[in-house]
């Protein structure tokens, strides 16, 4: 809202008149922030458009610019339910008709408060001394309580997933995930700042002041990106401990979204038959023997001795990585990928930590039988893993796991590296989710974390997309969606340990503990500022 002043009558005191500049700004502001975080959304897979999360960040700190907290917390939700909305579209394949649109518009709408959460903050610590920085580091630390709650956590459409690939990607051996999404934000915020100083070339700014301010903007949208480009060089692909063959089977699943619960049955079925198609294949001399064999998630329910898996591992000769629930003594199961050995059977076991909310496990149970039709059954949650077995010894190397949803969070893929692993396995079951994108969306984590571990990733995916991600990120092959095929391809295995992974989880507090500092030092600066405006206000009144 601009202030103007009229002339006053002879003798009529001084009184300012408010008149709008521009009477619908609240409307091109709304306008703005929808545009920017659909945009946003557009960055990620399995669109190749990376470049547009910066810009989409751009738009948004320029429509938080010159705003209060409210109006800040307001603008980021709007940014955030357009960015969620469509990104999260799959949770209707998931679900289908009987639950209706609310679970995806209530997760969509929980997840939004974040982004308000971050813009009414950002508005807090914009006027500080490189403002920019202290915006991104908000956005960025507020990733990390959302893979604590709601539900357990959900990190799905971190900044980090949308770069897959090009300039920010090798950030990701530095600091992982959370150098990523930084480099990402806070190039935006500077692109922003840049076009701030531009269009207040006449403002009340000092000359000098204003320089300096345009020069850092604009050094700190280009520093990112540079960086990342100087770091391609340093992105290791090469076989430190020899190389592997690796083949994955994809038996594919029925498009039935949740009902896919009672095929268990059809899954094992058809995971055995491509299984049986690979074997003759290899028999033949069509494709190399593999050294290791993977199943994907879920593809067998192990309840006891299975002869017939027994036969098939055997009949192979070699390793194999078999994803099943395993049924534990108390009759509960737990999503486990479990070591079989072509001579004595199944091994040591992996179970999955992050369990799916809704599809593993039931969170608030109760207010949960309100909205869904399936509670009143006898549905049972799946038992969590404690992380034991994160890297398995197999086919003369160690072979790191981490399940589907997992590949969301940090720890897991840290944890395996740690145990020793020279090659990571993401077992997967996204049948679940139709032909919609999310299949896409996880492998492209899968990517960032090749780049983040320095390793190879094999992706076994039930029906797709299942491939071979090398470890500067890239795809040498892979699958599609809904067919029956299996990937046999050769893998380097690594030992080289990332700087990423030797900081470990330092990178993402660290950021936390400066993004909270910067609140702090946001709110001081505002308190500041008001007693200072009072007690100037108070000076003249006095005069």
């Amino acid at each position: 809202m601009a202030v103007t002043v009229a002339e006053p009558e002879p003798g009529a005191p001084h009184q300012p008149v408010r008149t709008r500049r521009f009477p619908r700004a609240w409307l091109l502001r709304l306008t703005a922030a929808l545009v920017s975080g659909f945009a946003y959304y557009l960055s990620f897979a399995p669109r190749p458009l990376w470049w547009l999360a910066p810009l989409a960040f751009a738009g948004f700190a320029l429509v938080l610019r010159g705003r209060g907290f409210r109006g800040g917390f307001g603008y980021g939700f709007a940014f955030g339910v357009v960015f969620f909305m469509p990104l999260l579209t799959w949770l209707l394949d998931f679900l289908g008709p009987d639950f209706g649109p609310w679970p995806w518009l209530g997760l969509s709408c929980a997840l939004a408060l974040y982004h308000g959460l971050a813009g009414g903050l950002i508005t807090l610590v914009s006027r500080l001394p490189a403002g920019p920085l202290w915006a991104a580091l908000v956005f960025i630390a507020l990733e990390t309580p959302r893979a604590w709650f709601p539900f357990g956590g959900f990190p799905w459409g971190r900044v980090a997933f949308s770069q897959p690939e090009g300039a920010f990607l090798p950030l990701a051996s530095i600091g992982g995930a959370p150098l990523v999404g930084l480099a990402v934000v806070f190039t935006g915020f500077c692109l922003a700042a840049l076009a701030g100083r531009l269009w207040d070339a006449r403002g009340a700014l000092k000359p000098a002041l204003r320089a300096r301010k345009t020069v850092f903007a604009a050094l700190g949208a280009a520093l990112p990106v540079v960086a990342g480009l100087a770091l391609w060089p340093s992105i290791g692909t090469d076989a430190q401990d020899g190389e592997r063959t690796v083949a994955t089977v994809q038996g594919n699943a029925p498009d039935i979204g949740l009902a896919l619960q009672g095929e268990r049955a059809v899954l094992r079925r058809d995971t055995i038959a491509e299984s049986r198609r690979l074997l003759a294949a290899v028999q033949a001399g069509k494709v190399p023997k593999p050294d290791l064999l993977l199943w994907p998630e879920s593809a067998t329910t192990i309840t006891g001795p299975d002869p017939q898996v027994d036969q098939l591992v055997a009949n192979f000769g070699v390793p194999a990585l078999i994803g099943a629930l395993y049924e534990l003594p108390d009759r509960h199961l737990q999503n486990s990928v479990i070591a079989w050995d072509p001579r004595t059977g199944p091994g040591a076991r992996y179970a999955k930590q992050q369990l799916v909310p809704f599809g593993e496990y039931v969170p608030a149970r109760k207010v949960a039988q309100l909205v869904t039709p399936f509670l009143d059954q006898e549905t049972v949650d799946m038992v969590p893993g404690d992380g034991a077995n994160p890297a398995m010894a197999l086919a003369g190397t160690k072979v790191g796991v981490f399940i589907c949803y997992e590949t969301a969070f940090d720890h897991p893929g840290r944890d395996a590296v740690g145990a020793g692993a020279e090659v990571l396995v993401v077992p997967t079951n996204n049948a679940w989710y139709g032909r919609s994108e999310m299949s896409m969306q996880q492998l492209a984590m899968s990517r960032l974390r090749a780049v983040e571990h320095g390793r190879a990733v094999v992706v076994s995916a039930v029906s797709g997309v299942s491939a071979i991600v090398a470890p500067d990120g890239s795809v040498t092959s892979s699958t599609g969606l809904f067919t029956a095929e299996s990937l046999v391809g050769r893998v380097p295995l690594r030992t080289q340990t990332t700087l990423s992974d030797q900081l470990g989880a330092w990178t993402e507090y660290g950021l936390l503990a400066l993004a909270i500092a910067g609140v702090a030092g946001g709110l001081v600066l505002r308190f500041r500022t008001r007693r200072t405006s009072a007690g100037t206000a108070a000076g003249e009144a006095a005069d």
